[in-house]
């Protein structure tokens, strides 16, 4: 056996530090979505930002259904200017979801957005008539 042989592989960090595609002694670095806008309007559609959803992460795997400011709850409710130190456990447990739960919620509350008296639902209609 020789000496070269005897050494442990070398493990996918080393191989990219001696390649010079890291800088050493640095993680490489990581991408995570945060963030995703629900609405029933389609992307380019001129009402689109004034009735979209945030769905928004919020870590430790539990994610939040945010709009303007204020956070949906299970029970369908807008929570509004609830303040960070005002959320205690049971608050938490009823306004942060995991991803899918989040989305779900999100989706269903889309169509029922209102600004300015209209709905999303009714914004989408007046924008994309049916024939």
């Amino acid at each position: 056996m020789t000496e070269q042989s005897a050494r442990p592989a070398m493990t996918m960090r080393e191989i990219r530090d001696a390649l010079g595609h890291t800088t050493p002694g640095l993680p490489v670095a990581t991408c995570q979505a945060t963030e995703y806008e629900v609405s029933i309007l389609p992307e380019g559609d001129i009402n689109r930002q004034a009735f979209v959803i945030t769905v928004q992460y919020r870590g430790e795997g539990r994610w939040a259904v945010t709009r303007h400011g204020s956070c949906l709850g299970t029970d369908g409710t807008w929570a509004d200017g609830v303040k960070p130190y005002d959320r205690g456990d049971d608050w938490l447990a009823a306004h942060r979801f995991d991803l899918d739960t989040a989305l779900k919620l999100a989706r269903d509350a889309a169509p029922h957005v209102v600004v300015n008296g209209h709905t999303a639902a009714d914004a989408y209609r007046r924008t994309h008539p049916t024939p």
